[in-house]
């Protein structure tokens, strides 16, 4: 089986969990998601089938948009609820001492990522450091939080709602902690629900727990819509069996003209996605990054 699914993943499941099940529905080996999602958190999942795993990457620069709860008062050791209390403190928090916090990390922003991550340092997970009690130094990164709006004001439990567009690489824990020490009180993640990420909106997507043998080629879609954003160009049936059989593609005989080295592009023969092709200017050639499906005939 190949294609796109997008789940709407439910609280509590791992990412590693959604990608079994999807394993065991589907009957396939070849199962990946496009971008963890804490277990904590809920939404928008895409995952890949199939040879359609090799778009994963194309993927991971994408935009994303969350929903997200943040309870001032009170760090952890995972900057979410989940984790260990590490302070507590009284707030005593204006909503337009609050506002000017938020407006305060719109924009390109540094960010330490969690200890709780899946980030790696020398060859293993953060995470799992941080699980045998060790730290390590994680370097800032730069990210980019698009729009920043709240929802809610705090309520009686030291909580407000807010909606936040970010750039690939963002922790809405780390930024949610980071308001915390900005307000001086501190701030740890409570809820977190992601709405948009790669292209697609909560929308489109199937609860986890629906998901099943008799009907997940129902919600199956084209690979070719995870990576819809790039140029298409098109082959002839020769042109199409040299790019499958590893043959770089001249730009002249592709009529193809103006292009910056290293773009990317879907090439198509008719109705059928190829693959992913790069320009390499300096041969003036489409060279290959992936290969998803064969012409006719073909392997």
């Amino acid at each position: 089986m190949q294609g796109l699914l997008l789940l709407d993943k439910s609280e509590g499941a791992t990412s590693f969990k959604a990608v079994s099940v999807v394993k065991r529905c589907a009957a396939e080996k070849r199962v990946g998601h496009t971008g963890t999602l804490d277990p904590m958190a809920t939404g928008v999942l895409p995952i890949l089938l199939g040879r359609a795993t090799a778009l994963s990457g194309l993927m991971l620069d994408a935009d994303k948009k969350y929903i997200a709860t943040v309870k001032l008062g009170i760090t952890t050791d995972t900057d979410d609820i989940t984790g260990e209390v590490l302070s507590q403190d009284e707030v005593n928090i204006t909503e337009e001492q609050l506002n000017d916090a938020l407006l305060h990390f719109k924009g390109v922003i540094k960010q330490t990522p969690p200890m709780y991550s899946a980030i790696k340092k020398d060859g293993v997970r953060l995470y799992k450091l941080a699980r045998e009690g060790k730290t390590a130094y994680i370097p800032e990164r730069e990210v980019e939080i698009f729009d920043i709006t709240l929802l809610s004001g705090l309520n009686n439990n030291n909580e407000f709602k807010i909606e936040v567009h970010v750039s690939k690489g963002t922790y809405i824990r780390s930024l949610a902690r980071d308001i915390g020490k900005y307000l001086g009180c501190g701030a740890t993640l409570s809820t977190l629900r992601r709405t948009y990420a790669s292209g697609f909106s909560i929308d489109d997507c199937i609860d986890l727990s629906n998901l099943s043998e008799e009907n997940i080629k129902d919600y199956l879609l084209s690979e070719e819509v995870a990576v819809a954003y790039l140029p298409q160009l098109n082959v002839t049936q020769k042109q199409a069996v040299r790019f499958c059989n590893g043959g770089q593609l001249s730009f002249e005989r592709l009529h193809l003209s103006d292009v910056n080295d290293g773009e990317l592009f879907r090439i198509k023969h008719g109705d059928l996605f190829l693959g992913i092709g790069y320009a390499d200017c300096e041969k003036e050639q489409i060279g290959i990054k992936c290969i998803i499906n064969y012409p006719k005939g073909e392997k």
